[in-house]
Order: structure tokens, then sequence, then C-alpha cells
């Protein structure tokens, strides 16, 4: 009987550049180039991004220069968004979640205006405006985000990737920091530690510690170090430690504590975590429990634990291994049995003939 499968599959790969600096990319990744027209407020001119001082309900509009030096037309889509944290702890400039973080007032995307796209002729270039309208309330600290510069995918691009079946495509962009504040009033950060759960990074068990950033302010060289224990007890079971990492400004982000392939176990568990950075020291000391639902759960979709099923499936075929070896024991008995019955049979019926024989040669 044959057998047929279709594989199909889709992967887009979104690669975008989150560093301040606007990065040299090779003609064949990019059709485009990006140059910020920076303007007089900015704090420091040398800088390659916007970081801009402005007052409170004030409106400004900004430029960035587009240049198109193909034979073809780009269409480019501007986007905007506040600074976010990754499980990773590297800042990101993407669409934040739809619940964004509590501490997090004043979203860029809703005070900074931009055109959903824009046209670049061939061998030619244009000015993007963003026009920023600052919140009427004066605030500490800055905004931080990232204004995301990336071509418009044609038709034809879309076509090509279905007639391939098979396709993995490289989306490439301009990420151009914006950073907005208001005055030079020194902010210290500080971090909380809410919730504990576990989850699964990557189809493999974790226990998460939401780390947040409730100050408008970045935190650098972030290092963490994070065990677990059983609850009044001292044995270390699972453990991580990281360094040089950063948080965007009134930003959360779950700390994955990996379990090594060990299976998630319900019980009463404690969390110590001690958290630097540039001097400061943060230090934790939290009780949270795991119920047996959400272990079985878990336990259950982990690409790296062996799953139970396959036990069952190894105890029942040894199961019927071994009935098979009593049926074939007890049939062979039986056999044997009939062998020896019939051979002694045999035996007394020799006996018989013989005495009967004797008795006939004395007459």
């Amino acid at each position: 009987m044959k057998k047929y499968t279709k594989l199909i599959i889709f992967m887009v790969a979104l690669l975008t550049t989150s560093t301040f600096l606007i990065p040299k990319v090779n003609a064949s990744e990019l059709n485009f180039s990006v140059e910020p027209i920076i303007p007089a407020n900015q704090r420091d001119q040398k800088k390659t991004y916007f970081d801009l001082k402005m007052e409170a309900g004030a409106s400004q509009t900004i430029e960035i220069n587009l240049r198109n030096d193909t034979k073809n037309d780009v269409i480019i889509q501007p986007r905007v968004n506040s600074a976010l944290t990754n499980i990773k702890g590297v800042v990101e400039y993407g669409e934040l979640p739809e619940k964004q973080d509590s501490t997090l007032i004043h979203n860029l995307n809703d005070i900074v205006t931009v055109v959903d796209e824009v046209i670049v002729p061939a061998e030619s270039h244009v000015r993007l405006p963003l026009t920023i309208d600052m919140p009427k309330e004066e605030f500490d600290g800055i905004l931080a985000g990232g204004i995301t510069l990336q071509e418009k995918q044609t038709d034809t691009d879309t076509n090509k990737k279905g007639e391939q079946g098979l396709s993995i495509q490289n989306r490439y962009a301009y990420v151009v920091a914006l950073v907005l504040n208001e005055n030079d009033n020194e902010i210290v950060p500080e971090l909380e530690l809410n919730e504990i759960a576990a989850a699964q990074v990557n189809a493999r068990n974790v226990i998460n510690a939401n780390l947040q950033n409730i100050t408008a302010m970045y935190v650098n060289q972030l290092s963490v170090n994070a065990k677990i224990t059983r609850q009044g007890q001292s044995e270390v079971l699972y453990k991580s430690t990281s360094e040089g990492m950063q948080m965007a400004p009134n930003s959360n982000f779950n700390y994955p504590i990996s379990l090594d392939g060990a299976k998630l176990e319900a019980g009463k568990y404690t969390l110590e975590m001690t958290a630097e950075s540039k001097g400061k020291t943060w230090h934790w000391k939290e009780n949270f429990t795991i119920d047996g639902e959400t272990a079985n759960k878990l336990n259950k979709t982990d690409v790296t634990i062996e799953n139970n099923s396959n036990w069952i499936y190894i105890l029942i075929g040894v199961s019927l291994i071994l009935v098979a070896l009593i049926l074939w024991f007890i049939l062979w008995k039986r056999k044997k049995k009939k062998e020896e019955d019939a051979r002694k049979k045999e035996l007394a019926a020799r006996k018989r003939k013989k005495k009967k024989s004797v008795k006939t040669e004395k007459k």
C-alpha cells in the first residue's frame, strides 16, 4: 500500500537591527538606505539616532532620508513602537503585546504619527516626516522606542514563495532608535519581581520569574542569579545565571529558569534571586506553588521528556510476550505428557504381550 505525504512549510524570519547605530547593509539584503536628519534639539549631535530634548505638550516634525539606488521603485512601510525586553534580556522595538507593561503610561505609537507607506522612486530619495506630539503632562526619565523601516513584500515575492512550496525568506529592516526626554532629572532604576510560574520555552519546561523595570530609564549591564529549592529545604533543584542583559524603560520580561530536561513535580517551592546593575543590587526570596494539573500538562508537551505512554506500550508488549511464553510452555508440557503417557502405554502393552507369549511356550 502506497502512502503519499505532502509537506508544505512556510517560514518567514524577520531579522531586524535593534542597535542604536544605523548599520551598513549590503544591497542584496536591502534595496534602500536610511539617514536620520538630526535636528537642533538633539542632545548629542554625534549620535546617529534620535535623542531629543523636548518640552511637555510640544510638537515637532523629524525626518529620515530614504535613498533608493535601484532601478525599481521601492515601497517602504514605517512603524513606530515603544521599546520592550525579550526573554533573553535584549531590548527590541517590535509591536507591543496586547497587554502592555502596567507602568508604561505613554506608548510611542500614540505619540509619533507617520504614514503607513512611502514610495521611493528608482534612483532617487525622499524624506519621510514623523510628527512627535509630546504628552501635556511633564515627566522624568525617557520615552524610548524605535522606528522600523521595512520594504513592503510584493505579490511577486509571495508568488515565488508559493511556487517553491518550501521557502525560507529573510526579511531585513532598518531600526532607528528614538529617545525622548524633557529634563535632566536623575532617575534611579528600580526592579520588581512579579509572578513566578511554570511554563515552557521552545517546548521545554522552565520556571518563569517575571522581572519588571518600573522606571522610565534603561537598566544596563544587568546580571541575574537565580536558584530554586523545595520550600523549607536547602538542596538546589534548578539554577540559572545570566550577564550583560538590558531592560527597556517601563518594561518586563519572563526570566526563564531551565529544568534541563527534568520533569515538573507538583509542590511548594522557593525562588531566591539576585539582580545587579551598575552597583545597584536587588534580592528576592519568594515562595510559589506548582499544581499537579499544570505539571502534568507541561510534562506531556516537553520534547526532552520521554512520554509515559511509551512505557505503557513496552509493558503491554512484555506482558504479551510473557503470556505467549506461558501458553507455549503449557502446550509443550501437555504435549510432553501425552508423549510420556503414550510411551508408558506402549511399554505396558509390550509387557503384556511378552507375558502371554511366555505362558504359551510353557503349555
